[in-house]
């Protein structure tokens, strides 16, 4: 299985191809991560450092699972109290990681562009594990991965994003791999939290949740990014959550076998319904989380293939 990228650093650069090849990988990992062994050495003798210059939780909890799984020697920087917050540019920063030698780098950055930089400068693999309002590659492959197991396709299906789409680079990795794959993407949220141009993505833009949501064959729910938005985009949480929080009788105008989907942390109250949330029939939510590990397993097992490739040449 060949991987022409040398790093993973956003959808835009990857064919359909590409996709199912990481999609494929990770169907494996799933059934390895839950086996009893749940170890394998496709990174053994390589290094991960994991540089998350945001806080986070799952991705980061996530690639370091993987890593280990797979037999890497993982690093977590603690970019919080590191020497950027000192003055350092993200430039010196690389040249240091040069100096470590690593092998694979799983970055995080509050600006867009920055990790693109890094992988300039760097003499290893570089994963975009998410950077500004730009893109979250390995969710939206985990997204995608999630949506395949359950419908059993991932092409021709009518897939809703509903919620805070201009600062999420969830929404954007999703709508470019899901286009990718011939799906039909509608965006559903308030106008103040739909980026302009958004149209030419070929997708199709709501206001009306019901509308929107009308025969969907997956229902995609985003957190409301507080920490991006500076100034007044929705007029109160309780406002929002009742033109476009989910709950059940919004639910109903969506197909009866749609599933309910959300990258987390979840605001319950605001974004969806509890009970939805936790509904087992409806929901994935916690398979998401399953096939996240499975994916960025996949993604630095076929980035270190080639990484050995180019070294042996």
């Amino acid at each position: 299985m060949t991987f022409p990228h040398a790093h993973l650093l956003g959808i835009e650069p990857l064919s359909q191809g590409d996709i199912t090849a990481i999609l494929d990988l990770a169907e494996a990992y799933v059934i390895l991560n839950r086996s009893d062994a749940k170890h394998a050495d496709a990174l053994a003798g390589l290094t991960q450092i994991n540089m998350f210059f945001e806080n986070s939780t799952r991705t980061q909890a996530s690639f370091e699972l993987a890593g280990k799984r797979l037999g890497a020697d993982v690093m977590n920087m603690a970019m919080q109290a590191s020497s950027i917050k000192k003055g350092e540019t993200l430039i010196d920063t690389a040249m240091t990681l040069n100096a470590m030698h690593p092998d694979l780098l799983v970055v995080r950055h509050p600006q867009s562009g920055a990790v693109d930089l890094l992988a300039q400068k760097v003499r290893c693999a570089v994963l975009n594990a998410g950077d500004g309002r730009h893109e979250h590659p390995t969710q939206a492959l985990l997204d995608a991965l999630t949506i395949r197991r359950t419908k059993g396709r991932l092409h021709r299906l009518s897939i809703a994003i509903c919620g805070d789409i201009a600062h999420s680079r969830v929404a954007r990795s999703n709508i470019i791999l899901l286009g990718k794959m011939e799906n039909r993407v509608r965006l559903i949220g308030p106008p103040t939290l739909m980026p302009s141009g958004i149209a030419e993505f070929g997708v199709e833009v709501f206001d009306d949740m019901r509308a929107g949501l009308e025969g969907v064959d997956v229902v995609m729910m985003l957190r409301l990014q507080r920490e991006r938005m500076d100034g007044g985009f929705i007029p109160s949480e309780r406002e929002y959550y009742h033109r476009f929080g989910l709950d059940a009788e919004k639910l109903a105008y969506a197909r009866e076998d749609a599933i309910v989907m959300h990258p987390g942390p979840m605001n319950r109250g605001i974004e969806i319904d509890g009970e939805i949330a936790d509904d087992i029939n409806r929901s994935v939510i916690q398979d998401q989380v399953e096939m996240g590990v499975a994916v960025r397993m996949a993604a630095m097992d076929l980035l270190a293939q080639g990484l050995r490739a180019r070294r042996a040449a």
